[in-house]
């Protein structure tokens, strides 16, 4: 067993090391040689802590031809005040709120997109969740990279922004030096062949190729087989070179264990092999088993914490320069272990809370709403 376990930590640090070669080689933004018209699509559900501010920042853009359209399931719903706020404060910015009506499948987003996408004037779409925050150039740099006209999707990596809660905290230095790892890597070994997070940029005409949304509605990562579906027609799929903010507020411990089991078994069921293969990105936790089986090799610990502290500052660091986790690193040896935990459960249970309903999930990453 402790032979096993320091092959595991040993793989562990190759990748590790993986991490700090993909993150040296990250892209950087084209100059722009126009300015197409976008059009900003932003499914809304509820009042989210700072929903103003982060929509506001869409509607600051200096760029010269977008608009932003919202879609809401009923006019009752708190983000409708917020929208039509900012619509009157920038009666110069085109922008337009929907009804959508209640889903007919389980993926209320999918229909949200669905039909901003129809009422969308713009080639170039940008979906972004309620909770993401952006700079006012965000719309020149995506521009500048969907010049190669082969572009059919790319996803914005995000550094999270937590809330007071020290289970915000603790999540979001794991998006900050986890997350963007296992992209990275992926992206050198093999290419950018799906898409993920909650800030991706589609052409319309990839979307129709692949079946449009309706294609989409019945899985519940939606972004990862947007761009599953896109490569595999032919298009390019990319990682920008914009990073957004994730937004992601306080949590209590129930509800960041509800969102955290959920977002694990989406991705085993997305990636099944990818998942299993997430156990090497637990160094630290490989490298505690191993010293509490053989004591004597206590020396592993220390130099994987100093290999997974690079690896962490790589992305954390030198990609999404995030203030939490050079201020707060203590939290990444913490996160670390609950991750590790997570992982281990999203092993287990088919079934997953979303927006308070429970939905079961299929092997092939669908779901439907569990009976």
């Amino acid at each position: 067993m402790a032979w096993l376990l320091l092959a595991l930590v040993a793989g562990s640090l190759v990748y590790c090391i993986l991490v700090i070669i993909a993150a040296s080689r990250t892209n950087t933004p084209p100059v722009a040689a126009g300015t197409p018209p976008i059009s900003i699509l932003k499914p809304l559900n509820g009042a989210d802590e700072g929903l103003e501010e982060n929509l506001r920042s869409f509607f600051i853009q200096t760029y010269p031809d977008f608009e932003i359209l919202a879609a809401v399931r009923n006019p009752a719903d708190k983000a409708v005040p917020i929208f039509e706020k900012l619509q009157h404060e920038f009666p110069q910015i085109r922008s337009q709120l929907l009804i959508a009506g209640e889903p007919p499948y389980p993926n209320a987003k999918v229909w949200s997109l669905d039909k901003m996408m129809t009422a969308a004037k713009n080639e170039i779409l940008v979906m972004s969740d309620s909770d993401i925050r952006v700079t006012p150039e965000m719309l020149q740099v995506v521009a500048a990279e969907f010049q190669d006209e082969k572009l059919g999707v790319a996803t914005c990596p995000y550094r999270a922004v937590p809330g007071a809660s020290i289970w915000s905290q603790l999540e979001a230095a794991g998006m900050n030096t986890e997350f963007l790892a296992g992209i990275l890597v992926a992206r050198m070994l093999e290419g950018m062949k799906f898409a993920v997070g909650p800030t991706i940029i589609a052409r319309k005409a990839a979307l129709r190729e692949i079946g449009g949304f309706d294609r989409l509605k019945d899985y519940l990562a939606e972004d990862f087989v947007m761009g599953k579906f896109a490569a595999e027609a032919g298009w390019h799929v990319i990682l920008s070179s914009y990073v957004v903010e994730h937004r992601i507020g306080s949590e209590t411990l129930g509800a960041n264990a509800v969102h955290r089991i959920r977002w694990n078994r989406s991705t085993r069921r997305s990636r099944p092999a990818g998942y299993a293969g997430q156990l090497f990105t637990n160094p630290l936790p490989l490298s505690l088993l191993l010293c509490a089986i053989r004591p004597g090799w206590w020396l592993v610990l220390p130099a994987t914490a100093a290999i997974r502290a690079l690896a962490a500052y790589a992305t954390a660091g030198w990609i999404l320069h995030d203030p939490l986790c050079a201020r707060r690193w203590w939290l990444i040896p913490l996160q670390d272990l609950v991750s590790f935990v997570f992982w281990t459960a999203g092993f287990f249970g088919n079934t997953i809370v979303w927006r308070g309903r429970r939905y079961y999930l299929f092997p092939d990453g669908r779901f439907e709403l569990s009976r």
